[in-house]
């Protein structure tokens, strides 16, 4: 079969090459009638525009870029997935860079990255989002852009959010109002700033519920199983353990729970486990965890939404928009009422 090109739509529709192309283009200025006459021709003719076709006919790319750098798998594909839901809506496509964000060399590549895909907007994940050199190379070619979870700057450029420290404030409150009063706390990666503002909500909660953080209690993670494992046993390596923990996310979580396993904690009637993310391990581990869902399918999807609507544009002198997307306690089997020992003779 013959390849079907745009000509062939404006023969059928009876209108012009560049009517087609503002059709599809979805261009305002044109009249509904030759709108629905043109898309029911590409509909018959089962027309499918290239990229390079439809980039040559304006001034897009119909590409996005996104650059990330996050130890979590499971982050990492939710926030893919949630991109090209909504790029798949409009006919655009992602463009996947990973990018080690702390290297010397970040800028450069981003550089390199946008001048040769010239993508019309940019998504960054943390901590890509909060880099200055990246971000400086983004501005310097006018290229916009979209943070997830910024840690600062929120003038910058425009965002997309959640309220990480209530979000940890609540999962705080839930595991003191089962009486646990010794929680011990594995902090995120350090250049993420979602990290700080967790572990900020831990802390409130706790000292507004009129609890001291021990600060042995507060473990440095890096959002990988590996750190979260390490971070349990440094916890759990005493017979002076917490009673229940908190994890900055799933991955992390499941680390703890792979050192209760061996260290024959039953969990949760020995120890309480809670993660942060809902990814879909934390539903199928053994016990299901209790987590704080973060919407990050969803947030993706809004990111590449606000680029694709031109939500923002760099030169525009207002402020650059900001969405907050909501969060949700979900509570499982790995968190319970702590174990009440008997008394001890005194």
């Amino acid at each position: 079969m013959a390849t079907v090109t745009i000509h062939h739509v404006a023969e059928r529709a009876g209108v012009s090459i560049k009517t087609v192309s503002r059709v599809l283009n979805k261009e305002p200025n044109v009249k509904p009638a030759t709108r629905e006459r043109v898309l029911a021709a590409a509909e018959t003719l089962r027309y499918r525009p290239s990229v390079s076709a439809r980039s040559l006919a304006g001034s897009r790319s119909y590409l996005v870029a996104l650059f990330s750098d996050n130890p979590s798998p499971n982050y990492v594909s939710d926030v893919q997935r949630g991109a090209v839901s909504r790029c798949r809506k409009d006919g655009y496509h992602l463009v996947v860079e990973p990018l080690d964000s702390a290297a010397p060399g970040a800028p450069e590549l981003t550089r390199s990255t946008l001048m040769t895909l010239r993508p019309d907007g940019a998504i960054l994940t943390p901590p890509v989002s909060d880099r200055p050199q990246v971000l400086q190379a983004l501005d310097e070619a006018g290229t916009p852009y979209v943070r997830i979870a910024p840690a600062g700057d929120p003038e910058r450029a425009a965002c997309v959010r959640i309220d990480d420290r209530q979000a940890a404030y609540e999962m705080t409150e839930h595991l003191l109002g089962l009486g646990h009063t010794d929680i011990g706390f594995i902090v995120g990666h350090p250049d993420h700033g979602a990290s700080r503002q967790r572990l900020e909500g831990f802390r409130a909660a706790m000292r507004d519920s009129g609890r001291t953080v021990r600060e042995d209690r507060v473990v440095q993670g890096y959002f990988s199983f590996r750190s979260g494992y390490e971070a349990a046993e440094v916890l759990l390596g005493s017979d002076d353990r917490p009673t229940a923990i908190f994890a900055s996310n799933d991955d992390m979580a499941l680390g703890v729970l792979a050192v209760a396993h061996r260290c024959r904690l039953a969990v949760p009637t020995d120890l309480s486990v809670a993660g942060f993310d809902d990814t879909p391990a934390a539903m199928t581990s053994t016990p299901p965890l209790t987590t704080v869902r973060q919407p990050i399918f969803e947030m993706a999807a809004a990111a590449a939404g606000m680029l694709i609507e031109g939500a923002w544009d760099p030169s525009d002198p207002g402020p650059p928009p900001a969405r907050e997307l909501p969060f949700d306690l979900v509570v499982r089997e790995s968190t319970a009422a702590p174990r009440r020992e008997p008394a001890r003779p005194t």
